[in-house]
């Protein structure tokens, strides 16, 4: 014999389940296209690692 009612308690559960799945995917989303933006601009990958690294030291000017 299936159950064929759903308690209340049930149906507040499922939209708070609902609200913080859509919470996740927007938050995804944010990232994702975050991402995506930083990428097609081209901008430098590189990351910190407490290395100097020529492509980000200043060039140095020398006078004759």
């Amino acid at each position: 014999m299936p159950i064929t009612q759903t308690h209340e308690l049930h149906k507040r559960r499922f939209g708070r389940n609902l609200g913080v799945a859509l919470s996740l995917v927007g938050f995804a989303a944010i990232v994702f296209g975050l991402t995506v933006a930083k990428i097609r601009e081209g901008a430098s990958m590189e990351a910190f690692d407490h290395t100097p690294r020529v492509s980000i030291t200043p060039p140095v000017e020398t006078k004759p």
